[in-house]
């Protein structure tokens, strides 16, 4: 290309046709788009193009760096700020679970969270259906809370990577989230903007997930590892299984409901052991334990004595909501009527099309259609067996939580579930491993 800057539709076209786009190119494309001087419709093409084409390693360390300095960046110098991220996936809810078990091993979390993503739900969505709870405070009372109590959740503001606010929400509704190059660059950008000195990835693959196949999770894996090493942060990845729900529950209100019931020692095996693990390695790279034994022992005891419920119901009240909706989940909306699918014939269960449980969600108002869909937070799904799981005719395997005037959705709903989504087998199953492989650089 000339020295001269390109027009957008230049670079639109040099990306459509394979071209690498220089770092002053994109840091221009990323300048212009957060003033709103480029159209929606023309980043939308330019992501499109990215998705389809890729981008080099180059390409994007260049994208990182631009949508990380369109804002504001914490720093705290302190060892002790570790995040998690997780790419998301059908009922994953570990960060409940896991940030104040971090907590209370002495890891300082600084969640800016996300909304939901296609077909995966979001962290902010899940806890806004706690009354008062504000996930919109300023990045100074972010920042004290974090320092002064150790743990702190809010939304994406428009401080931290506010070019990254603006594509996250194009992203969801254009088909261009499964591409490496931008998840590394939104994922990577709000992280370092606020200030966490290591991270724990949480790469999720499978039917559920962006990630389909373990091959191309190890790939962005080890792509958002050699960004935290670029700017010199610790960081471990844990690639897992997402070809069925992390847990029993997916939608909103129940997924909470179910983290507070991991906390207190009654949750589901995978969803509890997800969160130790993940919670052990922060409180290593925290500098806390010298060993993942340690730490994980340490883990499980804060949900034994009970000390990571309390962290939870203390995060809920420094930001304006009530400790009694944690520790008395009756409290909490769930939709009022139950749609109970039963097993078509006695067998196991051998998998999900784990992406259709998130898209039946959607159907029920549980998950976004176009970025402006408001959500019912109160419909779901509680899953009875999963994959491995023997079970017999006409018995239970889910229930369909919905409204009144969901009744027709919600049976054929049940008939989808049972010749679509879930697949059964005469012979025996083995349950899947949760966690395939942890890496690090």
């Amino acid at each position: 290309m000339s020295q001269k800057m390109p027009t957008m539709y230049q670079l639109i076209e040099a990306k459509k046709n394979g071209h690498i786009l220089e770092a002053n190119h994109i840091k221009w494309i990323i300048e212009e788009y957060t003033k709103k001087n480029i159209p929606d419709y023309q980043m939308s093409a330019l992501l499109m193009a990215i998705s389809l084409k890729g981008m080099t390693t180059a390409e994007t360390a260049a994208l990182t760096d631009a949508m990380l300095y369109s804002g504001r960046v914490l720093k705290f110098n302190d060892k002790t700020v570790v995040d998690k991220h997780s790419t998301g996936g059908i009922g994953d809810k570990a960060s409940f679970v896991l940030a104040p078990i971090a907590a209370c091993l002495g890891v300082k979390v600084p969640m800016i969270a996300g909304r939901g993503l296609g077909h995966t739900g979001g962290t902010v969505d899940k806890i806004e259906v706690l009354k008062g709870f504000k996930t919109n405070l300023s990045l100074d009372e972010f920042s004290q809370q974090l320092t002064d109590k150790g743990i702190v959740l809010i939304g994406q503001t428009p401080e931290i990577a506010p070019a990254d606010r603006l594509i996250y929400a194009l992203r969801d509704v254009t088909a261009t989230i499964d591409c490496i190059p931008l998840i590394t660059a939104s994922i990577m950008s709000k992280k370092l903007a606020e200030g966490a000195e290591g991270i724990a990835f949480d790469i999720k693959y499978g039917t559920g997930a962006f990630m389909r196949d373990r091959k191309n999770a190890k790939l962005l894996a080890t792509s958002l590892l050699q960004t935290a090493k670029r700017f010199k942060r610790k960081a471990v990845a844990l690639v897992t299984d997402m070809n069925q729900p992390l847990g029993l529950k997916v939608g909103h209100s129940l997924e909470l409901i179910e983290s507070v019931d991991t906390l207190k020692g009654a949750g589901p095996k995978d969803l509890t052991d997800l969160s130790i693990e993940l919670a052990a390695h922060m409180a290593v790279m925290a500098g806390k334990f010298k060993t993942l034994e340690l730490a994980r022992k340490k883990a499980r005891s804060t949900i034994e004595d009970g000390s990571a419920l309390n962290k939870l119901a203390d995060l809920i009240e420094w930001q304006g909501g009530k400790r009694e909706d944690i520790l008395n989940t009756a409290h909490l909306p769930v939709a009022p009527e139950v749609t109970i699918v039963k097993a078509p014939k006695t067998a196991f269960i051998k998998n999900f099309q784990n992406d259709q449980v998130g898209h039946q969600l959607i159907e029920l108002g549980g998950g976004r259609k176009t970025k402006e869909d408001q959500l019912d937070l109160t419909v779901g799904f509680t899953f009875v067996a999963k994959i491995g799981d023997q079970v017999k005719k006409d018995e239970p395997i889910l229930a369909i939580h919905h409204h009144a005037h969901q009744r027709a959705i919600a049976q054929k709903m049940a008939q989808t579930f049972i010749t679509e989504i879930i697949t059964f087998s005469k012979a025996k199953v083995k349950a899947p491993k949760l966690i395939t492989d942890v890496m690090s650089l």
